[in-house]
């Protein structure tokens, strides 16, 4: 390969916008471990409790962060993409997950061992502090899914979900059923299937076997709650270098 990761067009780590960012300084020895692994949709990266072995680095997929219930029901606290990483309590101090991590979208990420990932972090520096600020973004979507879902409609929470996952993808097409979508917002089937017709009559999006295509991003925004800025806003304060792309 003539490039450090190969052709243009070939998968890159920095895809990933924290690897992007990261200094070429700190960036040798975490990339040299990284290793390129297809995610298909409805794949589970861990289950709650689950030890973590490995933390993933999404560049084209998108992973939900879902807490489930005893009675097998479930809600969706967080979306991660090529913003950031899935895996956050390895180097927060734990050694398994409090939630499962779902692909909502397929794609591509990068994995990194775990133990090698704690090493860097430790050793302080440029990675830590980029780690510590997208988690401190990704604790203000948590606390905002969780205001979102409790007190706006399911209208509003799906234009959020949409935006959120917009932002975190290069296409504008998402492969998504409306039932996953409901165990996604932590509703019933038959109110995302009434949202999302009231979205496609208004002309903002097509719903079609299972593939939402947004036709109307502008139409979305003017749509939704304020929970989507808030995040979007907190990301760009937090990580203006990773949002800028």
């Amino acid at each position: 390969m003539s490039r450090e990761f190969g052709p243009a067009n070939a998968p890159n780590p920095r895809e990933n916008h924290l690897l992007a960012v990261l200094p070429k300084s700190e960036s040798a020895r975490p990339f040299s471990h990284l290793e390129l692994s297809p995610l298909p949709l409805g794949k589970s990266l861990y289950e709650s409790g689950d030890r973590l072995n490995h933390v993933y680095f999404p560049t084209t997929a998108i992973v939900s962060l879902l807490y489930e219930l005893e009675n097998g029901a479930s809600a969706e606290i967080a979306v991660v993409g090529n913003d950031g990483i899935v895996g956050i309590a390895l180097f927060m101090g734990g050694d398994t997950m409090p939630n499962r991590a779902v692909v909502q979208s397929a794609g591509r990420a990068y994995r990194l061992p775990g133990e090698l990932l704690k090493r860097e972090f430790n050793r302080g520096g440029a990675l830590q502090h980029l780690l510590l600020r997208y988690t401190q973004a990704l604790l203000t979507q948590m606390a905002q899914t969780a205001v979102c879902n409790r007190h706006h409609s399911v209208d509003q929470q799906l234009c959020r979900w949409l935006l959120l996952s917009l932002d975190r993808l290069a296409a504008s097409e998402l492969g998504m059923t409306q039932e996953l979508i409901a165990n996604m917002l932590g509703v019933r089937r038959e109110g995302v299937t009434e949202a999302a017709g009231k979205l496609q009559r208004a002309g903002l999006i097509n719903y079609s076997r299972g593939r939402i295509t947004v036709l109307d991003r502008q139409g979305l925004e003017r749509r939704v709650c304020e929970c989507y800025e808030v995040v979007r806003k907190e990301f760009s304060r937090l990580l203006p270098d990773t949002t800028a792309g």
